[in-house]
């Protein structure tokens, strides 16, 4: 994903054959940039030999899932929908970690009936409702108990999962009762601790303050876990020369820790691994000039890239085609929808635009096309996978007739 002549390129594809040929806004996916981001991962954590489950919520198309399952990950899901669109897109069962803190009786049903690897469990009411259903079914289930650390990730608050007042996870005391509770159930067969503090997280330092706390409790416990299921949340480089998550101290610090437990480790990411995969290419439809600066008003909206409407995050945007200029007004990039919240970024010394040119959002891989919806009854975009060069629809744009 590069510029090549003053024409960006995805996968040796031109980027302006796309937008003329499937229109806009698109999503786009780089299966190398997938690939690349798996191994680097894989490289990272090669003396750990992982189970590494990709987090579906970050980006359920059935192609991409079926494309990561192929390059060896699991999944981490958090409602029947997403378990259902793994196993559809042929990710094995037992590779599969069912997370969530409101599973209904009917989720833990569907996911007793595929056999999947665990169901993290998030409370004693959600353990109780599990035992009885095993009990039911005259099956012994495996579960994970969450563990909920009190460790504040240094990310934004809206993703943040592992301090005491989010409501993920169990109190330590509580983890204790209920590690002997489990072990004394005829139905129920403890086999994971599992943890996972927040999204975006670029500090090692929350992980090994979680490291931490998870030999604290694993001595108390005196229990032998088949696996330490330590969550996802690698943050990547939303800007130009930001700062990047150490993972490869990271991984000496896992080692470390694992010398002590004979446990299995499972990681859940996605964000680090469809997040820089992944590019929004848009339309200018009209340039609003204002005093100090200049309205681009997008054909993309916030119902189709919810995040900086949501968390207020900040995607680089760049031009299509660069032609060497300069604006002297500041940029504003907003989008066609009727809320103040309906914009992208503001930003200096962009190359001059016109309207109809095409620009790019980056790194909208994760929580880009998930998080999307059809508010002002706007259809949702067309989504391609450029692999080998070859173009591949993934799914197909919405047209107002089906909205009707």
């Amino acid at each position: 994903m590069k510029y090549k002549r003053k024409n960006y390129f995805v996968d040796g594809v031109k980027s302006s054959i796309l937008a003329k040929k499937f229109s806009t806004p698109l999503y786009c996916y780089s299966y190398k940039k997938i690939r690349d981001n798996i191994n680097d991962l894989k490289k990272n954590f090669n003396n750990l030999n992982p189970l590494i489950c990709f987090a579906v919520k970050a980006n359920p198309n059935k192609s991409l899932l079926s494309e990561i399952g192929k390059l060896g990950l699991g999944a981490d899901v958090v409602s029947m929908g997403e378990l259902m669109k793994a196993i559809k897109a042929g990710i094995k069962p037992d590779k599969i970690v069912f997370s969530g803190v409101g599973k209904t009786n009917i989720e833990i049903d569907y996911a007793i009936k595929n056999k999947i690897l665990l169901i993290n469990a998030e409370s004693k009411s959600e353990i109780l409702e599990i035992e009885k259903i095993a009990k039911n079914k005259r099956r012994k289930v495996d579960i994970g108990i969450r563990l909920n650390p009190n460790t504040d990730a240094k990310t934004l608050s809206q993703i943040s999962t592992g301090k005491k007042e989010n409501k993920f996870g169990v109190s330590e005391d509580t983890f204790l009762d209920l590690v002997s509770y489990v072990n004394k159930s005829k139905n129920l067969n403890l086999k994971c601790l599992s943890v996972h503090i927040g999204s975006q997280i670029l500090d090692i330092k929350p992980y090994q303050k979680t490291l931490k706390i998870l030999d604290k409790i694993i001595k108390k416990t005196k229990y032998n876990f088949e696996y330490i299921d330590l969550g996802g949340g690698m943050g990547i480089n939303y800007k130009k020369g930001g700062k990047k998550l150490n993972l490869k101290k990271y991984a000496e610090d896992i080692i470390k820790f694992k010398k002590k437990y004979n446990s299995k480790i499972i990681f859940e990411p996605g964000r680090s691994i469809i997040g820089s995969a992944g590019i929004l290419i848009s339309k200018v439809i009209y340039i609003k000039e204002g005093g100090k600066k200049s309205f681009i008003i997008l054909d993309a909206a916030m119902n189709d890239l919810m995040r900086p409407a949501l968390y207020n995050a900040k995607h680089q945007i760049i031009p299509l085609i660069k032609n060497n200029s300069k604006s002297k007004k500041k940029y504003e990039f907003v989008g066609p929808i009727c809320e103040t919240t309906d914009k992208f970024l503001s930003t200096k010394n962009f190359q001059v635009l016109k309207e109809k040119d095409l620009v790019i959002i980056c790194d909208v891989g994760a929580y880009g096309m998930s998080l999307s919806s059809n508010y002002n009854l706007r259809p949702k975009p067309t989504e391609i996978l450029i692999k080998n060069s070859q173009i591949k629809i993934i799914s197909k744009r919405q047209n107002l007739k089906d909205l009707m």
